[in-house]
């Protein structure tokens, strides 16, 4: 695509990720198999995560991927055990998995050497080669994403959670995840072109929104919610698919709007039901799959595997709210309020 100076920082990195990704499988595939091997080596009875912000949903992706891939339990750990508390955990045989772009958040760092320290195989999933996480971790993955301007993460949200699927891919010898990832890059450049008009038509006049979303798509789910909060100033809260029919459900009236992030999974059905009963309360409902009877369908990109097209959704989520902003007089590249590094203690 040709350049053009009136495009966002965010726009520009969006359109980026499939070449982002193809660096990464390119610049780390040796690491990555050698983070694999160093699982499948090790064998751990339960694994632990250690992230803040969008590399923590890339973390709660990782999470339900490895439980339904590998069948062992993941559980995210705060930093601030560590860095506030001091305290020890009994990590003896487990294996721990840190991401953060810039590899030196003191929180995130003391976390993971603790986690080394108590017993834990580290990984580290980073975008900075040579960072404080990368060198004491035992396997050090450089997702190679390059420089991110914006302050909103998108590419490097996406190869941080496509690095994690390459290692448990490695980890299971799962040759299916695999190819899945190969052609990954051309499916997200598709996912990109969605257009998702109608979404920013029943929003724009609102002040909040549910985002729904349900196994590895839960993740994607908290991170638009992320996005729509930093980028477009739009109170958005994500809940499980089964979750909001309890008292979230409450809030819900004529005109509500309900973003659900539908993945082609075994969450699928159960999904459509719940955004069905959402549109015949009044609520604006729009769905990523075919098959909704009342809800409004969005286009999607299937990638051809479960737990890929999770990310396909939030890419198509990522060029729709970087216009939102922009249509709403904002500027996503700089948030009110934000920078682009956050280092919390």
């Amino acid at each position: 695509m040709t350049h053009d100076d009136t495009r966002t920082h965010m726009r520009a990195e969006i359109e980026d990720i499939p070449d982002a990704l193809a660096r990464l499988f390119a610049t780390s595939g040796a690491a990555l198999a050698e983070a694999g091997q160093g699982l499948a080596s090790t064998q751990p009875p339960y694994i632990v995560t250690v992230a803040r912000g969008s590399s923590d949903h890339a973390a709660t992706f990782l999470k339900y991927c490895i439980e339904l891939s590998a069948g062992v339990p993941v559980a995210s750990i705060g930093p601030s055990i560590a860095s506030i508390y001091n305290a020890k955990l009994k990590l003896g045989g487990s294996a721990c998995i840190a991401i953060s772009q810039s590899g030196k958040s003191p929180d995130i760092v003391a976390m993971a050497n603790s986690a080394r320290e108590c017993g834990a195989m580290t990984i580290a999933i980073t975008n900075t080669a040579g960072s404080p996480l990368a060198i004491s971790a035992t396997h050090a993955i450089d997702i190679a994403a390059g420089i991110e301007r914006s302050v909103a993460a998108t590419k490097t949200f996406v190869s941080s959670a496509a690095a994690g699927l390459a290692i448990v891919a490695h980890w299971q010898h799962d040759r299916a995840l695999m190819r899945a990832l190969e052609t990954l890059p051309e499916h997200l450049a598709r996912a990109a072109q969605c257009d998702w008009t109608p979404l920013a038509e029943a929003v724009g006049g609102q002040d909040s929104l549910f985002i729904l979303g349900r196994g590895p798509s839960a993740a994607m789910a908290n991170e638009a919610a992320l996005k729509f909060k930093e980028t477009s100033g739009v109170h958005a809260e994500a809940y499980s698919a089964a979750e909001v029919m309890h008292g979230p459900l409450a809030l819900v009236g004529p005109g509500f709007p309900v973003l659900s992030l539908i993945a082609r999974d075994a969450a699928q059905p159960s999904s459509l039901a719940v955004s069905d009963q959402l549109a015949a309360k009044g609520a604006q409902v729009f769905v990523t799959a075919d098959g909704a009877n009342q809800a409004h369908k969005l286009p999607f990109a299937p990638t051809g595997h479960p737990l890929t097209d999770p990310l396909s959704l939030i890419v198509s989520f990522y060029a729709f709210v970087e216009g939102f902003s922009r249509r709403r007089g904002l500027d996503p590249d700089r948030p009110r309020n934000l920078r682009k590094v956050t280092e919390t203690v």
